[in-house]
């Protein structure tokens, strides 16, 4: 990626996101989040990958009806951005949390020795949050670390450039 493909990949997302939370109405969508966007060098087209809290039917009702938004979308974008094209889009479901909720879930059930079942993997859709126990053999909690004091620059002092005198012209005495 190019920093230029990096700059429209994140001015997309940003917008693509303030679009679906203001201007679509559909209800179908629910609580969708724009993870990223990924536009191809020629920015003809970019794959919006998108998170969905729910279950797996409500996930592929919101990326449906995601999918029917996007021209709307397009269009909205066009008339925002000033850019020279505004790429297809196209929705993908991004199901990096389900994954990351079935590692967190699969590495608890290693920790307390219970054997790894892994049928409901596809069932939950977002970790629980549940505060962290201290265990045996952690660090010792150390107190915050202050944060250094920014470092002061000196005060510039005004150069003094050699010039010449007023009326002169730069060493020449004649002028024919």
């Amino acid at each position: 990626m190019t920093q230029r493909t990096d700059r429209v990949d994140e001015l997309l997302r940003q917008e693509i996101g303030q679009l679906l939370a203001r201007e679509v109405a559909d209800p179908r969508i629910g609580f969708a989040t724009i993870t990223d966007v990924e536009t191809t060098p020629d920015l003809r087209h970019a794959k919006v990958w998108v998170s969905v809290i729910g279950t797996e039917a409500e996930r592929g009702a919101a990326v449906a009806a995601l999918a029917h938004a996007m021209p709307f979308i397009r269009h909205a974008l066009g008339v925002r951005l000033r850019i020279k094209r505004i790429p297809e889009l196209h929705v993908r479901l991004d199901d990096t949390s389900e994954r990351g909720t079935r590692i967190l879930r699969l590495i608890n059930e290693l920790e307390d020795g219970a054997s790894v079942d892994d049928d409901g993997a596809a069932a939950e859709a977002l970790p629980t949050p549940v505060a962290r126990l201290p265990h045996e053999g952690d660090a010792p909690e150390l107190p915050p670390i202050p944060a250094p004091e920014p470092a002061r620059r000196p005060k510039k002092r005004p150069t003094r450039h050699a010039r010449p005198a007023r009326g002169s012209r730069g060493g020449r005495t004649d002028r024919r």
